[in-house]
């Protein structure tokens, strides 16, 4: 009988993409992969360690694994782990495997059911989670991320997202943001060989696959540990050449790589999506600098008056921290009056969450939360009016919509996706177009929905 996997990812798009990686790692070795709930054989958490609340939420799942049965094989992957190195490992915790070492799961874990095996045949108790007496062996795979320069090699074929494939093409940060743990967590820039992102796009087109996400820790970074030159638009082109590619969407970019010349090129890709995440944090030039952002709300704006110029009202989105430690009253209204100047198509408001390990968890002037939380409210509040207002001017327009699934609202059959610029849109069919792109226009018995 098959032995039975379950995963549970927690963080961002690149975790999401290798837990993608490792369930196929485990299909392909024989396992029966199942929901994360009892019964498994193996749990597979793939860990963040972004805030101090992820990483309780990562022991949390890691002590869920547990009890849902006590005799199986927990492995404890990614980032908290790694951020973990050269402390006491949670005993719940069977197999560590820090960043790098994904690719190596199906290797430790034979090694460690042959190893528990022996043990438990010899009369050998192990502790589980502080309830038995004994040494709880651990297999851990984990190594000095920050000096790291090689590229961890995983590969996907069938993401469980059947229309859109995320493509991990770049790990690790140079930035040294004051409130991020990351760089320590993921190590310094390491990129994926083009080549070797082109024959994974060619599979996935191969597969039915119409969009593509390129996707990393820090993206606008790609192949600058090549030869110390950005080569992103490079790997934008070639993946244009393949055939069965009719969308290729950017995960998260820094405003330093918009420049006219970046802006102008990829507007002549018919296959890019007018979609672009820029990361701001904060409209404030002096939270930007206590954050070691290195661009000015001026540059900043300029990035976005750039990508205006060459793409026909692009839908701009961003992420902005709320009471980031010294932030006053004043200079919030300044991030405030930033935002609203830009007209994002979506803000992604955060409070800043302190975490341990970074410069700015030991910053004097620390923000209450009752402040954080007034702030947050109003900023997001002004998010809500932006989107509003950009949805509102495709009303009356035609717009092409990736099929994604069927849902039913409102006792509807309807037909769910999003289009290049990922407005989701409804619309009002009975056939089954998933995986098809459709012409339509912005009118009744069309929704954008949320």
């Amino acid at each position: 009988m098959a032995k039975k996997a379950a995963l549970h990812n927690l963080g961002c798009k690149v975790n999401a993409y290798e837990t993608e990686a490792m369930q196929e790692m485990l299909e392909k070795a024989g396992y029966e992969i199942m929901p994360f709930k009892e019964g498994a054989d193996v749990y597979v958490i793939n860990t963040c360690t972004v805030t101090n609340i992820a990483d309780r939420k990562s022991r949390q799942m890691l002590h869920r694994a547990r009890k849902m049965n006590p005799d199986a094989i927990v492995v404890a992957a990614g980032c908290y782990v790694q951020a973990q190195d050269g402390k006491e490992q949670d005993p719940c915790i069977d197999i560590v495997l820090g960043n790098n070492h994904k690719k190596d799961l199906i290797r430790i874990l034979d090694e460690y059911a042959q190893k528990r095996d022996a043990e438990k045949n010899a009369g050998v108790q192990g502790d589980i989670c502080g309830q038995d007496s004994g040494a709880h062996p651990v297999a851990a795979e984990i190594e000095d991320i920050g000096s790291t320069r090689e590229y961890e090699s995983l590969h996907l074929t069938k993401p469980g997202d059947h229309t859109r494939a995320y493509i991990k093409v770049q790990d690790g940060c140079n930035q040294f943001c004051t409130y991020c743990i990351i760089p320590y967590a993921r190590g310094r820039v390491r990129s994926r060989a083009l080549d070797d992102v082109i024959r994974e796009v060619q599979g996935l087109a191969s597969n039915g696959y119409k969009e593509v996400v390129l996707t990393g820790i820090h993206l606008s970074s790609y192949g600058i540990d090549f030869d110390r030159e950005r080569h992103l638009l490079e790997l934008i082109r070639a993946v244009h050449e393949v055939d069965g590619i009719e969308r290729i969407r950017l995960g998260s970019l820094e405003p330093g790589i918009i420049t006219e010349d970046f802006a102008r090129e990829l507007s002549g890709i018919p296959e890019i999506c007018p979609h672009f995440h820029l990361s701001l944090q904060s409209g404030c030039d002096a939270t930007l600098r206590r954050m070691n952002r290195r661009y000015t709300s001026a540059e900043y704006a300029e990035k976005c008056r750039i990508l205006r110029k060459y793409f026909d009202d692009p839908a701009l989105t961003t992420d902005v921290i709320v009471g980031f430690p010294g932030e006053t009253e004043e200079e919030f209204k300044a991030s405030y009056d930033f935002v609203d100047s830009i007209g994002f198509y979506e803000t992604h408001i955060f409070k800043y969450s302190r975490r341990s390990g970074t410069k700015a968890a030991v910053m004097e002037d620390q923000v209450s939360e009752q402040v954080k939380t007034e702030r947050s409210a109003r900023m997001i509040a002004l998010g809500e009016q932006k989107r509003a207002a950009y949805e509102k001017r495709y009303a009356g327009r035609e717009v092409e919509v990736l099929i994604e699934e069927q849902e039913v609202i409102n006792g509807r059959m309807v037909q769910v996706g999003h289009t290049k610029e990922y407005i989701k849109i409804a619309l009002e069919n009975r056939e089954n177009l998933k995986n098809h792109i459709v012409k339509v226009l912005i009118e009744n018995g069309l929704q954008i929905i949320h």
